[in-house]
């Protein structure tokens, strides 16, 4: 038996995984905050000092922030892309 086309759905029901940019995106947003946790030796110092917090702290202290930022554009973009592709199989 021969595979439908990409750009019919299978006939069966079942729905195949399509990575796209957007969902690459997402992925990195997610992964830089890890990344940069576990590179130590980029924040393993205590100069530049932040309001009298070493930067070891106060370095950590701002990827919370930022990590939070990243999971929310990673958020918004898998639900957009989620949205568009509902809309694309009603049609």
């Amino acid at each position: 038996m021969s595979e439908p086309p990409a750009s019919e759905p299978p006939s069966d029901g079942s729905r195949r995984p399509v990575v796209t940019v957007p969902l690459i995106v997402a992925g990195v947003c997610l992964a830089l905050p890890f990344g940069a946790m576990l590179w130590v030796d980029s924040y393993a110092r205590l100069t530049p000092e932040f309001i009298g917090i070493p930067f070891f702290y106060w370095y950590q202290m701002l990827w919370v922030v930022v990590s939070t930022a990243l999971t929310t554009v990673a958020y918004v973009i898998v639900r957009r892309h989620e949205r568009a592709r509902k809309g694309g199989e009603q049609r």
